[in-house]
């Protein structure tokens, strides 16, 4: 499935005042009425024990120029160095990345079993974009569509 191309995104919570998030490539909508999003996160995430801890979290899809942000946050390092410079702002609850072109804000439904990964699903409670290309993953490389 390496060649299948997906979007990027990095999917985000608040513990507390502290921000959390992960680079995830499993994401999808899931249903239009009513509006849902699905999202897969690993099972051993410190990102996803913070969504089940305050049950909501924000999915930012990241334009062509996210490349730095998604391999930041795809690697485990500690939420701080994350974090560390980067543009977020709190909204809805959540953090929504100042670089994404798409942010939508759920309210967690469910979590499902998948594997060494949990399936979450959200209920949309907000959503917001704007112009940009979006970065795609395929072939264990990031790709631009300009």
């Amino acid at each position: 499935m390496a060649r299948f191309p997906t979007g990027v995104t990095v999917v985000t919570t608040l513990l507390g005042r502290e921000p959390a998030g992960l680079a995830a490539n499993a994401v999808t909508s899931l249903s239009l009425e009513p509006p849902l999003m699905l999202a897969c996160l690993d099972r051993g995430s410190r990102t996803l024990r913070a969504v089940e801890s305050t049950g909501r979290f924000g999915i930012n899809v990241l334009g062509s120029a996210g490349e730095p942000l998604a391999r930041r946050f795809g690697r485990k390092l500690p939420m701080v160095e994350k974090w560390d410079g980067v543009q977020w702002r709190e909204r809805d609850g959540v953090p929504h990345l100042e670089a994404a072109i798409v942010f939508v804000c759920c309210t967690m439904r469910d979590v499902l079993a998948g594997g060494d990964h949990v399936i979450l699903t959200g209920e949309v409670e907000g959503i917001s974009q704007r112009d940009g290309e979006p970065l795609v993953f395929a072939d264990g490389g990031y790709l631009r569509i300009d």
